[in-house]
């Protein structure tokens, strides 16, 4: 069963992205206030405002947390053009009851390369280095890097990659199995009636990432991605946040040429009835919540025929009860148990000793 909590934000305008940490310790929160607050979850377990400041002079799209292995550092992207890089530094101890330092969040730079709404910034898995990719309104994806993690001033761009859509969403494949640097970035574009998602790789022949696929099979404009964490899986798992949720499972495969490419395979799910927002996993990806125009929170698991099931339905406060669609009885399982289970015989135990 899940429980609802719900958290006095104090945003003056609408909420655009909630990110945890690492640890799931800490929580940064964005808004088209223009603000940016860091929240910190206490031995309790209750949340509180640590940090809050104006990031932007636009609407503010996405926040990301870097690996903790390079300090306390997070990105955040704009409608006013721009990503920026902050990181979090400790000031003099205040005269307080815990005599704790003060902490504040420092801008280290400002990436300015695009010339429309930067929508989306992510940081590439730890195995990359500090590797920041940024999604704009033009169709390009820009890569950074720091070569210095001392010096977060500096980030030189070290790839472009241009789209003929516009782009509203990208996301890293944190396994290197199969592909390495596995990058998938979706469009909003409504006006043309191709594939929406789009997949990136590292090519050694060329030295820098390009495009690799495209899923055709979804077409709606596209509002989010995720790659699922890979957890000994033989292929990868993507969410898609469009008019449905979709989840892509890529693998590996060798043609008749011996050369090797990937399989797509795409799943609708429509028990949103309505556009779906946000997706994410829970870190052994065992787990997908997706969020929708309906206000509800969706909570997906894969059941023992290895199909993915609504397991539950959180609502907002004062819209109505959580609850957990079409729970099983006890004599439909057992029904579905002896339906399902076989036995076989695979020897006979001689020379049995008595009990005692």
């Amino acid at each position: 069963m899940f429980d609802v909590e719900p958290i006095i934000a104090d945003h003056k305008d609408v909420i655009h992205d909630v990110v945890f940490d690492y640890y799931g310790r800490r929580m940064a929160t964005c808004s088209s206030d223009q603000t940016v607050k860091i929240w910190d979850e206490d031995d309790q377990g209750k949340w509180s405002v640590t940090s809050s400041w104006k990031a932007h002079s636009g609407s503010i799209w996405r926040v990301s947390w870097a690996n903790p292995e390079f300090g306390q550092v997070i990105a955040t992207c704009s409608f006013d053009r721009t990503a920026s890089v902050w990181e979090e530094v400790m000031g003099e101890k205040v005269t307080t009851i815990t005599n704790s330092p003060t902490r504040r969040w420092v801008r280290r730079t400002t990436l300015v390369d695009s010339r429309t709404s930067v929508t989306d910034v992510e940081f590439a898995p730890k195995y990359l280095g500090l590797l920041l990719a940024t999604a704009s309104a033009d169709g390009i994806i820009r890569i950074y890097e720091a070569p210095d993690i001392m010096n977060l001033s500096q980030w030189p761009v070290q790839q472009e990659i241009a789209n003929k859509l516009s782009l509203s969403c990208l996301s890293w494949n944190t396994s290197t199995y199969m592909v390495t640097q596995l990058l998938a970035a979706g469009s909003d574009e409504s006006a043309t009636p191709t594939g929406k998602v789009f997949l990136y790789a590292y090519s050694e022949n060329a030295r820098k990432c390009v495009k690799i696929e495209t899923v055709n099979d979804i077409t709606d404009p596209v509002t989010d991605v995720a790659f699922a964490p890979n957890a000994g899986r033989t292929f990868h798992m993507l969410a898609v946040a469009s008019k449905d949720l979709y989840i892509v499972n890529i693998r590996g495969v060798t043609d008749s040429t011996g050369a090797g490419k990937l399989e797509l395979q795409t799943l609708k799910f429509s028990e949103h009835n309505c556009p779906v927002w946000r997706v994410c996993w829970n870190m052994l990806a065992t787990m997908l919540i997706s969020t929708g125009d309906d206000g509800c929170v969706r909570i997906w698991r894969m059941n023992y025929t290895r199909q993915w099931k609504c397991a539950a339905v959180l609502k907002a406060e004062g819209s109505g009860p959580t609850y957990e669609p079409n729970p099983a009885t006890p004599a439909a399982l057992a029904t579905t148990a002896a339906a399902t289970a076989k036995y076989y015989k695979k020897g006979t135990i001689g020379n049995q000793v008595p009990w005692h």
